[in-house]
């Protein structure tokens, strides 16, 4: 694993500057795509593109891979169309090309894909273009492993030589019939040792059963969780007559788990888009206000509802008004957060709301219960006096019990009605759960004589 210290960079930059080509190509030679897309990432334009220039085109293609966005566009608007074909199209997987190109204008796109010489490759390629962004089939590669059942094992074993040579890894041997349609898969075990002779057919060899597979027009969310719940590492993608089109590798599932993670954070952070720290100043703008409007117009709603009440009869109300907002806001996003994250990973169902809710009510009762003890013994001790104390007590009861039961509920109707339910662990909950705290705070007040 590289170690990516400031020292490491600067002494890169001052080979850069001096123009050492052979001890940055030897340093380089021995690293990681992944590692020295890290490098990149520290690196100004002039720099990236210098780098670039020196590594060799099967790492520089890997590279590309794994950088992020707008460093890697940067770097294909240097290149021609042809050289994106021929030095890096043609050396990646389907997936990554396609990913790659697909935010090109249209014109871009048919440029590079004229200059692919595999025809069936300008055709997987084409392919897999047009899947909607956030499928399977968008997600999926078109390099694989697959024997019609009919071939026999010298066959087979001819065949699989000519379509791994464009594979790292081979996970499963897809068997199909005429049709391509998919029928199960072999192993490699059973193919070597269990055929009687090299004219054995794969027919006689595969056990036709049961095989998990996902349509290409189905969500990539459903892919990853087929993926988590089997233990998969790849997962073959079919079309609606059954007809194997690719398959979905255990990188890609992980790629999309850390986008959703990203984005659900954000959301739960109140930026309602998807951006970068390197994004100008009217994306990250744009992405934060909305939210803050809100809670800037809860903000003034909660002003208004201290206003309505007197509170010249006890000042003293006003020292706890923190207090109940607090943890009226804190209850309701720890309820939120644990119902988000059940409904990820499916330990959590739409379909028993109100089993969710009546545990929660009891997780709120026990964590009110200690909560208003602690907060009346400190305030009897610190003379707040016995009916600020009481009706502090009684109004943060009242707040915990009704954040932890609405940080519970909004997320799971948001999630019924196909609505991002991450939006509720923000500002959204928060912002709710101070105004009806403070309304509580203040109604428990006037009925204890505290407040009018």
């Amino acid at each position: 694993m590289l170690d990516l210290t400031r020292e490491y960079i600067d002494r890169l930059r001052d080979q850069i500057h001096v123009g050492k080509d052979l001890e940055i190509q030897s340093a380089l030679s021995g690293l990681y795509p992944v590692d020295i897309a890290e490098i990149f990432e520290e690196m100004k334009g002039d720099e990236i593109a210098y780098l670039y220039k020196l590594l060799d085109k099967d790492k520089a293609a890997d590279v590309l891979v794994e950088l992020d966005e707008d460093v890697r566009d940067r770097l294909l608007s240097g290149l021609t169309s042809r050289e994106i074909a021929t030095e890096v199209i043609d050396r990646i997987d389907s997936d990554d090309a396609a990913d790659m190109i697909a935010e090109m204008s249209s014109e871009k796109i048919e440029e590079i894909i004229s200059h692919i010489d595999d025809d069936e490759q300008a055709s997987d390629l084409i392919d897999l273009l047009n899947y909607p962004e956030g499928t399977a089939g968008a997600l999926m590669a078109k390099e694989l492993v697959k024997v019609n059942q009919n071939w026999t094992v010298a066959t087979c074993i001819r065949e699989m030589r000519r379509q791994a040579e464009d594979l790292e890894s081979v996970y499963s041997i897809y068997v199909v019939d005429d049709q391509d349609v998919l029928m199960g898969t072999l192993s490699l075990k059973k193919l070597l040792f269990s055929a009687s002779t090299t004219r054995t057919t794969i027919k006689e060899l595969f056990n036709p059963s049961e095989l998990l597979t996902i349509h290409a027009d189905d969500p990539e969310e459903k892919v990853v969780k087929m993926m988590e719940k089997y233990d998969l590492v790849a997962l073959p993608v079919i079309g609606e007559g059954g007809q194997l089109l690719g398959r979905i590798t255990i990188d890609d599932a992980v790629d999309v788990l850390k986008e959703e993670a990203e984005k659900d954070y954000q959301l739960a952070s109140g930026i309602s888009e998807d951006v970068e720290p390197d994004d100008n100043i009217w994306t990250l703008t744009r992405a934060r206000l909305p939210w803050l409007l809100i809670g800037m117009a809860g903000g003034i709603t909660g002003a208004y509802v201290i206003g309505a009440f007197d509170i010249e009869k006890n000042p003293g109300m006003a020292l706890f008004i923190p207090l109940i907002a607090a943890m009226g806001g804190n209850v309701g996003v720890q309820s939120a957060a644990i119902v988000v994250q059940g409904l990820a990973n499916n330990s959590v169902r739409t379909d028993k709301i109100a089993a969710r809710l009546m545990k929660e009510l009891g997780v709120g009762l026990v964590n009110g219960i200690i909560c208003s003890i602690i907060i009346l013994t400190a305030s009897t001790i610190l003379s707040f006096g016995t009916a600020l104390s009481f009706t502090v007590s009684i109004a943060l009861l009242s707040v915990i019990i009704f954040a932890a039961v609405f940080g519970t509920f909004i997320p799971l109707v948001l999630h019924k009605y196909k609505i991002d339910p991450a939006l509720a662990t923000g500002p959204f909950v928060t912002t709710a759960n101070d105004i009806i705290g403070l309304i509580i705070y203040f109604l428990v007040g006037s009925m204890m004589g505290t407040v009018v």
